[in-house]
């Protein structure tokens, strides 16, 4: 690079330059590991040609610093880098490469973003070239790793079913420690209405704004995410043809027609941006709006949170406490296997764990009543 007069960087620009250097000088390291370690030709060779691109980026970003008359030390690799080369002699590479296709994908994010905030002509052009060399080191390490796509890209949810369950689970569980709080404390039922009502309602509001906030942060997420993928179209068309190509061939498609309609739909940046959007992001036209969320996850919050104060409506004394704690010990057995859908975990087994949290909660709510009735109201 030139050596001319120029404007030294702010301390956070350094402090971002640097974090690179380091970075790069990890993943240099960590391939060479990688590639001292295999015993397939093939595996490598690709392993040993990451580790000299890596090495060119360290040089590249040294070269930035002394341009910019920035001094840095004669950097080694971080400790967490050589505790993943230790694992990796010991236990094989499988788990280090899946850690080092995200930290390649995070490297793709992090320079896009570089090369769009920085004023720095040189600094964006570094950044731009880094982000398309990292982008196809993450094509590299997919093909080690058996995996196609942007790992680079962040859009999973919860789904509108998981949030109805949770926000069930919630108010069921917080306002059935409550009521048996109450009951504990006093047998005046318009005490317990009162009190299970209040926080029904409130419960209910409370998982409500929690879901409105959620979901509208993840609308931002998504946003956020195509306007990358947008910028991706337009500064690495020929990455983002290739990744299209991958995913029509995993689709069943023959390698050349795949190469083919790849071609065809990078001719047309937006129709490009829709099938990235569909494919990668895996988002699509219509996905829930914060309001709509929050008032589901709000209701379903109402719903389990009505269930023990329902039956002191119909009935009083033992009889309504003893529905209330059978219906309630019931819901949260069922709402525990329902969480086994989203959890991978037996459905029993789900049950049961949910049915000894709510338990444990009635019992710590009705010791609460206790003392606080004993202290508070005893003579």
């Amino acid at each position: 690079m030139e050596q001319q007069e120029r404007t030294r960087p702010d301390a956070k620009t350094i402090k971002v330059w640097k974090h690179h250097l380091q970075d790069e000088i990890d993943a240099s390291f960590l391939y060479g590991v990688f590639a001292s370690l295999e015993s397939n030709d093939k595996r490598k060779e690709i392993l040993s040609e990451l580790a000299e691109v890596e090495n060119q980026h360290v040089v590249r970003w040294q070269e930035m610093l002394t341009a910019y008359n920035v001094k840095f030390k004669s950097q080694k690799p971080t400790f967490k880098a050589r505790l993943m080369a230790w694992y990796a002699r010991r236990f094989g590479n499988a788990f280090p490469l899946s850690q080092m296709l995200g930290e390649e994908a995070s490297e793709v994010k992090d320079y896009l973003t570089l090369h769009r905030n920085s004023t720095l002509a040189d600094a964006k052009e570094t950044a731009l070239i880094l982000a398309k060399e990292s982008a196809q080191h993450t094509e590299s390490l997919q093909e080690l790793t058996g995996t196609i796509g942007e790992p680079w890209h962040k859009t999973e949810s919860g789904g509108m079913v998981g949030n109805i369950v949770y926000g069930f689970n919630d108010g069921l569980t917080a306002n059935f420690g409550l009521v048996a709080g109450v009951i504990a404390a006093t047998s005046d039922i318009s005490t317990i209405l009162v009190t299970g009502i209040v926080g029904t309602v409130a419960d209910s509001l409370s998982m409500g704004a929690s879901g409105y906030l959620a979901a509208k942060s993840e609308q931002e997420v998504y946003e956020h995410e195509i306007e990358v993928e947008r910028e991706e179209i337009r500064l690495m068309p020929d990455i983002e043809e290739d990744e299209l190509a991958l995913i029509y061939e995993a689709r069943g498609l023959p390698k050349e027609q795949a190469r083919e309609l790849a071609q065809e739909v990078m001719e047309d940046p937006e129709r490009a941006l829709a099938e990235k959007i569909q494919t990668e992001l895996k988002i699509g036209e219509v996905y829930a709006t914060p309001i709509k969320e929050g008032w589901i996850t709000g209701l379903a919050t109402a719903i389990g949170a009505f269930i023990p104060v329902a039956p002191f409506l119909f009935t009083e004394g033992m009889l309504a406490i003893w529905i209330s704690f059978t219906l309630a010990m019931m819901s949260h057995f069922a709402v525990g296997a329902a969480r086994s859908f989203f959890t991978g975990r037996g459905l029993f087994r789900s049950g049961i764990d949910m049915f000894i949290v709510g338990l444990g909660v009635a019992g710590v709510g009705y010791l609460v009543g206790e003392l606080l009735e004993h202290f508070f109201f005893g003579n």
